[in-house]
């Protein structure tokens, strides 16, 4: 008959923790794996030994000491085997088992008490029952509801790899932690959107500063006072007269000599305050390099050059025309007349401006440069489509008489109309083949359509929704502020008009 192994230790109220089992060897006991908690095990109650408890508990036994890591973490013990942990000598835990040293030992923990044998770790110790898992079955748990930047700093702390995860759980996990990242990254590019070039606190120490700042709450922070706020709208109404006027330069009945007078006189008032508004914001800015890399400054920049070109143009060949008339007679077969137009027509980038102060522009233009591989896609397969249903239109209509679909890059028109489903209806098919193709093109248009339409809206919303709620925030707090400030001011008023004596002690 086969010898009956020994029995294990027992987890009933009688055991005495810390007692030495019976015959189990110290190699036995190395790779038995003890509970997490010592609170798990019932503790000795007995009435027999009640004065030698507190001995007892504070003598720890030297094959404990010599084949068991206690580990305390964030205030919980933990007892694993050297053995087991020495299977990862690159881990922390590994090191620490394995390394003789006692100095290196203490660099590895953040403090160790003699008298318990306790290397004592300031770490989160819910997510170290994972680790501690890790060690006693070799896989590495991963729950969802875990912060995947915490438990990523936490295992990198104790040195253990992703790696040592189930796969179908890694998986997961690192979709996740992409998820974050990339919401981590649009909220701080969300924050530098939303946040100017420069701050209040960055003209402190500097040359005028007090100007400087006045300066620049006046023209970057409409919230800051009344008078910045009517500077702001002033913008925007410059802005649209500035389009209205080139406009109505373009109607017939304008062209005359009082007409043209009077557009010429609003580009002119037009161009000084813009020229006013850029100088004023170029004053202010307490960088030169970071002034003229911003978007909007570029903008605000294109807005007034075309008014001082037209006229550094004008006065180079002045001299040249007897008469001022002659050159306007002149502009329309010179080719300084071809790029006086060109230069006038730049004007329309001016409406660009109104992207200042608005919400829903800005917006706008964070989503497309937040989704621009989607919009590049959708160019693409559009660019496919023209190409695929052209080709298909050509060789299938190409031999009926007094079709326009004579070569490829004629039909290139009708496939693009078609896949946009506008339908001019300027160049149709006449062939059953032709309309199955037009049918084919039409509905690959509808799909290609309808595709990232949903992305770019509910990623639109949710950009003006934050950009919008941070608006409303500032302007809010901005208000508060100038009230307590009119409080204090009011206050301050009183007292000198109650007090005006200020030596006057019982004021």
């Amino acid at each position: 008959m086969g010898r009956l192994g020994r029995r294990r230790a027992s987890l009933c109220a009688s055991l005495k923790p810390g007692a030495r089992r019976g015959g189990r060897t110290p190699e036995e006991e190395e790779l038995h794996i003890p509970f997490a908690q010592d609170s798990l095990v019932k503790q000795w109650s007995s009435m027999q030994n009640v004065a030698d408890r507190s001995q007892e508990e504070s003598k720890v036994p030297v094959w404990r000491n010599k084949y068991f890591l206690n580990i305390n973490v964030g205030g919980k013990l933990f007892h694993i085997a050297c053995r087991v942990v020495a299977r990862y000598p690159v881990t922390r835990l590994g090191k620490l088992a394995t390394c003789s040293d006692p100095t290196k030992k203490l660099k590895l923990c953040d403090d160790y008490s003699v008298q318990k044998n306790e290397y004592f770790f300031d770490r989160d110790p819910s997510i170290f029952h994972y680790i501690f898992h890790f060690y006693c079955s070799g896989v590495l748990w991963i729950m969802d509801e875990m912060c995947p930047s915490n438990f990523v700093e936490e295992i990198e702390y104790w040195g253990i790899h992703l790696k040592h995860s189930q796969r179908c759980c890694r998986i997961l996990f690192e979709e996740k932690q992409d998820e974050l990242s990339e919401y981590l990254k649009i909220q701080k590019e969300l924050e530098a959107e939303l946040e100017p070039m420069d701050s209040a606190g960055q003209f402190e120490g500097k040359c005028l500063g007090k100007f400087r700042r006045a300066i620049w709450n006046l023209i970057e922070n409409p919230y800051s006072s009344v008078p910045a706020k009517i500077i702001a709208v002033m913008s925007s109404f410059f802005v649209l007269i500035s389009i209205v006027g080139m406009t109505l330069s373009t109607v017939e009945e304008m062209k005359h000599k009082t007409g043209k007078k009077w557009m010429e006189q609003m580009e002119m008032i037009c161009a000084i305050f813009f020229t006013s508004e850029y100088l004023m914001r170029l004053i202010s800015s307490s960088s030169f390099k970071n002034f003229l890399r911003a978007a909007l400054n570029a903008i605000d920049l294109v807005a007034i050059l075309p008014f001082y070109i037209q006229i550094l143009f004008e006065n180079l060949d002045e001299g040249e025309t007897l008469y001022h008339e002659e050159l306007h007679k002149m502009e329309n077969v010179s080719k300084l007349g071809k790029v006086l137009k060109l230069i006038k027509l730049m004007r329309i980038f001016r409406i660009l401006k109104l992207a200042r102060h608005s919400t829903g522009l800005r917006a706008f233009g964070f989503t497309m440069r937040q989704c621009y591989q989607q919009v590049c896609c959708l160019f693409l397969f559009i660019a496919m489509g023209v190409f695929t249903f052209s080709a298909l239109m050509h060789s299938v209509e190409h031999d009926v008489p007094g079709t326009n679909f004579t070569s490829i890059p004629y039909a290139w028109w009708w496939a693009a109309v078609s896949l946009s489903t506008v339908g001019y209806g300027d160049t149709v098919p006449d062939t059953v083949l032709g309309r199955i193709v037009a049918f084919g093109c039409i509905s690959f248009g509808i799909i290609l359509n309808g595709m990232p339409i949903s992305i770019l809206y509910n990623k639109f919303s949710d950009y003006y929704a934050k950009l919008k709620a941070h608006e409303n925030e500032s302007s809010l707090s901005l208000k508060l502020s100038r009230r307590l400030r009119l409080k204090q001011r009011i206050l301050q008023k009183v007292s000198q008009c109650c007090c005006p004596d200020p030596r006057h002690v019982g004021c």
